[in-house]
């Protein structure tokens, strides 16, 4: 085994090494990645020492753990000497510490938190998280069968044991029921009625759709789309908790049914306020502006009820790029027209049913917006909304229509 192995080993502790080679898991080496045909370092997170060839499961080190996979050990360079791991390894604490300064710091400015508030400071939540990362760190389902699409998964999903650790699952679009062969699959579908989600649609506009789906009254469902979307999402930790819970799916509509492209979750009362627990488009149907619909159509919700709402926290990663674009979306269409020139940041809140919190720092991160005398000012200047303006595609979007929502706010309980 290379020195540079042994030294830069992640797990020390670790029995699991191959006898070959002299990998063993937490070891960081240089693979080949596929995606772009180059070396990148990673470490071994589990390996598989009952097949022939040996596999690994690799994560690429500065990647997002989507991105993990199995190989084996053909794709890695074990010519690499011990000062490149080192200084491969150096470098990666350097720019972890010097962005998380900065981010903890952007983020204390945004909120107006001191810099004494230590965000990180909570060691039960810490724990859960290393807990979670460690259950689900290596991936059970690598690909699934969804209608007429075959999508590679993302993470790790707790499917029931007999349906995990296999190269493929079938999931029929419309009811959700998840099989591990297709001919079991194939059967299903030519006996499967099911052309919708169960639950009420409450949107049509053309070819989309949105269902309302109780989780209590459809928990089977629910709790089937909670596996689904672990597939795609890293910290979803919703699975079989369904009742409190209201489901909205987006679709596509055509003669054939009606088509999942996606869904966000909401508590039915929520304390904190939240109108969106989970989101998650489909990967087939993203980069389709179907996460902007589905943002917006949680605060057309909001709207209804007479309430602001803020999405409940931790986003994923795509979940903050969506929020982050809707927001600048909303707020830089608003104030490009003089009319709005004088509105306040609660004014903005009114009409558009954003919390203050999420309004404000959006605004500040656009540069529009200044503290003065201890309230927050906007400082709309015209030239800088035109220059954010021009920055953002011209493209046809897909936006909501709220004269074609048929809904009313789930009843509150005095319970």
């Amino acid at each position: 085994m290379p020195k540079s192995l042994k030294q830069h080993s992640g797990n020390q502790n670790s029995k699991v090494q191959d006898p070959e080679t002299g990998l063993q898991v937490g070891s960081k080496v240089y693979c080949l990645w596929a995606r772009d045909n180059e070396y990148h370092q990673c470490e071994i997170v589990e390996i598989k020492l009952d097949v022939s060839p040996v596999q690994f499961y690799v994560h690429y080190i500065d990647f997002d753990r989507r991105l993990d996979e199995w190989v084996t050990a053909e794709r890695f360079n074990l010519d690499e000497d011990d000062e490149n791991i080192k200084r491969d390894s150096e470098d990666e604490n350097k720019v972890e510490r010097k962005l998380t300064r900065n981010m903890k710091r952007h983020y204390n400015e945004i909120h107006n938190i001191s810099n004494d508030h230590d965000l990180d400071n909570d060691p039960v939540q810490a724990a859960l998280e290393k807990e979670h990362e460690e259950f689900t760190k290596v991936k059970n389902i690598q690909r699934i069968q969804f209608g007429k699409y075959e999508i590679e998964t993302w993470y790790f999903s707790p499917y029931p044991e007999e349906y995990s650790h296999i190269d493929k699952l079938y999931i029929c679009e419309f009811s959700l029921k998840y099989m591990k062969n297709r001919r079991t699959y194939e059967r299903h579908r030519d006996k499967c009625t099911t052309k919708h989600p169960p639950g009420d649609e409450i949107y049509r506009n053309g070819s989309l759709s949105f269902f309302e789906v109780d989780g209590e009254k459809q928990k089977i469902y629910c709790q089937n789309l909670c596996l689904l979307a672990k597939l795609f999402l890293d910290h979803k930790t919703l699975y079989f908790d369904v009742e409190p819970f209201l489901f909205y799916i987006l679709c596509e509509c055509d003669e054939e049914g009606c088509h999942m492209v996606g869904y966000f979750s909401k508590e039915k009362q929520s304390a904190e306020g939240n109108n969106l627990a989970c989101i998650l488009t489909l990967p087939p149907h993203q980069k389709k502006g179907y996460g902007k619909l589905l943002i917006g159509f949680s605060y057309e919700l909001s709207k209804i009820e007479g309430k602001e709402g803020t999405p409940e926290r931790p986003l994923s990663d795509l979940g903050k790029i969506s929020y982050r674009s809707y927001w600048k979306h909303v707020l830089l269409d608003i104030l490009q027209n003089p009319a709005n020139k004088a509105l306040s940041v609660k004014d903005i809140g009114k009409m558009t049913a954003i919390k203050y919190e999420d309004i404000t720092a959006t605004l500040q991160y656009l540069g529009l917006l200044k503290y003065w005398k201890g309230q927050h000012i906007i400082a709309a200047n015209p030239k800088v909304i035109e220059e954010h303006l021009e920055k953002r595609k011209k493209k046809d979007e897909v936006t909501i229509d709220p004269s074609k929502i048929h809904w009313a706010p789930y009843p509150i309980s005095n319970n």
